[in-house]
């Protein structure tokens, strides 16, 4: 039985278990290693703004998915394509705002192995997760699923106008004629 990611995107929940492992070896790399953050005065007022403003980004999409009616678990198959709230902005807004937690939890730890465990907990969610999302978004979702992630950056970045349609008498379409 082969799986191609019609169904569900993963038959394991990638995310939650990168994550709650990038906290152990965190926590383990501090203890026995520990790393400082530069400009740690600095660091632990930025560290909890970006807390409250990641855990604030996750809280959103969470909500935003509720009120789609839509399944929020990344081992099953989507129920719909959220478009709007965060999702207008990233299409990985979950992940993103986990990442920023991270970060911020460095910052008010003053510990730099949360920011190398964001880092790669991020890389890895993209390798085993989102790209398999995305996968199965665009089985499930076509053509809408493609207009969407043509418009709205995977992670951070600017909303990108979608390709103008070819216009008669232009190009390629007008070739053939005399």
């Amino acid at each position: 039985m082969s799986f191609d990611g019609r169904d569900r995107p993963n038959r394991i929940p990638w995310p939650p278990l990168i994550g709650a492992a990038a906290v152990v070896a965190a926590l383990a790399g501090a203890r026995v290693f520990p790393m400082g953050v530069p400009f740690a005065p600095l660091a632990r007022p930025l560290g909890w703004a970006l807390i409250a403003a990641g855990l604030a980004l996750v809280l959103w999409a969470i909500a935003t998915f509720r009120r789609a009616r839509t399944n929020l678990m990344p081992n099953r198959g989507a129920d719909r394509l959220v478009v709007d709230g965060p999702f207008a902005f990233t299409r990985n807004p979950i992940y993103l705002g986990e990442a920023i937690l991270f970060v911020g939890v460095g910052g008010a730890t003053g510990s730099l192995w949360f920011v190398v465990a964001a880092l790669v907990m991020t890389a890895l969610i993209d390798l085993l997760a989102v790209r398999r999302e995305e996968v199965h978004l665009a089985l499930r979702f076509g053509e809408a699923w493609a207009a969407y992630a043509a418009r709205i950056p995977r992670w951070i970045g600017p909303r990108r106008k979608p390709p103008a349609p070819p216009q008669a008498g232009r190009g390629e379409l007008n070739r053939d004629r005399g």
